[in-house]
């Protein structure tokens, strides 16, 4: 079974979702029923920090795909920062660059949503 956490930090303008561990086909659902419950109680801005995600899956991608255009609709986003570079390659591989914003910081992604908004 795979090591898996998810914290979750309020900060001004979004909401900081730290993930722990591996996030795949046994974890997935976890983050799934996180980012629903954000999404039903309207916070849409999102910041997920990766530093501490050591895995990712297909099924762990296939979480901020299912979600994205809800957030969207509601005129917020997901910003996902702090990759280690081995688990930024997975989500460069599949192209995630070109639909999200991958920063480096926490604080380019807090930037970003201030200058959007």
């Amino acid at each position: 079974m795979s090591t898996f956490d998810i914290r979750t930090r309020s900060k001004s303008d979004a909401i900081v979702l730290e993930i722990y561990g591996e996030l795949d086909a046994h974890t997935a659902p976890r983050l799934e029923k996180e980012l629903k419950k954000l999404i039903d109680e309207k916070f849409v801005n999102i910041i997920v920090n990766g530093s501490s995600l050591d895995y990712i899956s297909s099924a762990g991608l296939g979480v901020f795909m299912a979600y994205i255009e809800d957030i969207r609709l509601q005129k917020g986003d997901i910003k996902i920062t702090n990759l280690k570079p081995k688990v930024f390659n997975v989500f460069d591989l599949l192209g995630f660059p070109t639909l999200y914003d991958i920063l480096d910081s926490e604080e380019e992604a807090h930037s970003r949503f201030k200058s959007s908004s």
